[in-house]
């Protein structure tokens, strides 16, 4: 795909001066703090590497604390530059997810049998995935090693009927295999037990095996309408015949692994990708081979309402996080928060956008839009 580069000014850009700023710099700090004190971001094709960054990252840990929605927007416009992507063909595309949270048990027992499962000890990254093992299908991101031997790791329907059985896998088990099945879609979860106990779980590793949309093959299908279909929708359509939602479920042959953390701030989702907290409706999943995790970006959505307001979407997101499904410099998945009405926002977005990044001060990004010659 072909990209232009075309400057903005923050005087026009939708939404800035509306915005309240003051969550996406403290977002964006703590990327920086991640980046100064445990090592820099891989940089993404765009080309915006951790020197362009750094004195931006070293002018937001100077700061004393929080600012205020004015300071963090002085602080954005004299340390960065707004410069759209304009794809040379299509346009942008946003959709949402969100931190579940599921009531589960420590043990298997009536009412409680879907588990969520660790990453196996001999389940592996294959190295060069365009090139794997002859016994490994190409673009395998991981595999089962067994003493020297690679096979594939069985795939969602086959761990599901029992083929990692016995290894101790289980972190905990839910009332509903579709519980489950979302929690992967959105890599994450707080687990509730029922002694009022808290655990949240994030990805660990995956089987390898191709992620399937299970809601685009019901629109295929004809059971619901591209126009409405949302993740409420979905899970009605699952709730009306378990035998049924275990089919569909299991043409998505994916299946994703999860490794146990605290909850160390309750109003924080988990750390994702870039190895940092993710703040509520300002945190952005991109497509990390493009993007730099760190980048601060503007999506406007005018067919989507804003999270906390009656106004078009037009809010200042950093990238921190990545998704299979999220491909392409102008994709994105915006992080909605934890929790049911968190769920409701994430599971209706679907929206065309705008994507301007943030290029910081003399990175060739902003020289080549036209913002310093």
């Amino acid at each position: 795909m072909e990209l232009t580069l075309r400057r903005e000014e923050f005087s026009t850009l939708p939404g800035w001066a509306d915005d309240a700023l003051a969550p996406a710099f403290a977002a964006f700090r703590r990327s920086a703090g991640h980046a100064l004190r445990t090592g820099p971001y891989r940089t993404g094709s765009l080309g915006l590497d951790h020197a362009d960054f750094a004195l931006a990252y070293e002018a937001a840990l100077a700061e004393s604390g929080l600012l205020s929605d004015s300071q963090a927007r002085e602080f954005f416009e004299a340390w960065f530059r707004p410069v759209e992507l304009c794809p040379d063909s299509g346009q942008g595309f946003v959709t949402g997810y969100y931190e579940p949270v599921i009531e589960v048990s420590a043990r298997p027992e009536s009412g409680y049998q879907s588990p969520f499962l660790r990453k196996p000890e001999n389940l592996v990254r294959v190295p060069d995935p365009d090139h794997p093992p002859d016994t490994i299908p190409a673009g395998y991101a991981f595999m089962l090693d067994e003493r020297g031997v690679t096979t594939p790791c069985p795939d969602r329907q086959a761990i599901e009927t029992g083929a990692l059985d016995g290894q101790g896998l289980e972190i905990a088990w839910a009332r509903s295999r579709a519980d489950v099945f979302f929690a992967h879609v959105q890599g994450c979860a707080r687990l509730r037990f029922a002694g009022g106990e808290v655990k949240r779980i994030t990805y660990a590793a995956k089987s390898g095996h191709p992620f399937t949309g299970i809601g685009r093959l019901l629109v295929e299908r004809g059971e619901l309408s591209a126009e409405t279909v949302s993740m409420a929708e979905i899970r009605a359509w699952l709730a009306v015949d378990a035998d049924r939602a275990d089919r569909l479920m299991r043409e998505n042959r994916s299946y994703i692994f999860f490794r146990e953390a605290d909850v160390e701030d309750e109003r924080l989702g988990p750390v994702a990708a870039a190895k940092v907290p993710l703040e509520p409706g300002r945190s952005l999943a991109v497509d990390r081979r493009i993007h730099s995790f760190g980048t601060p970006i503007l999506v406007s959505a005018p067919g989507l309402e804003d999270f906390d307001a009656a106004r078009p979407f037009a809010r200042l997101m950093i990238a921190q996080d990545t998704g299979t499904a999220i491909v392409g410099p102008v994709r994105g998945d915006l992080f909605a928060g934890t929790g049911p009405v968190a769920g409701d926002k994430a599971g209706s977005i679907k929206a065309a956008a705008r994507f301007m990044i943030l290029a910081p001060v003399g990175s060739l990004i902003a020289r080549r839009a036209g913002h310093e010659q």
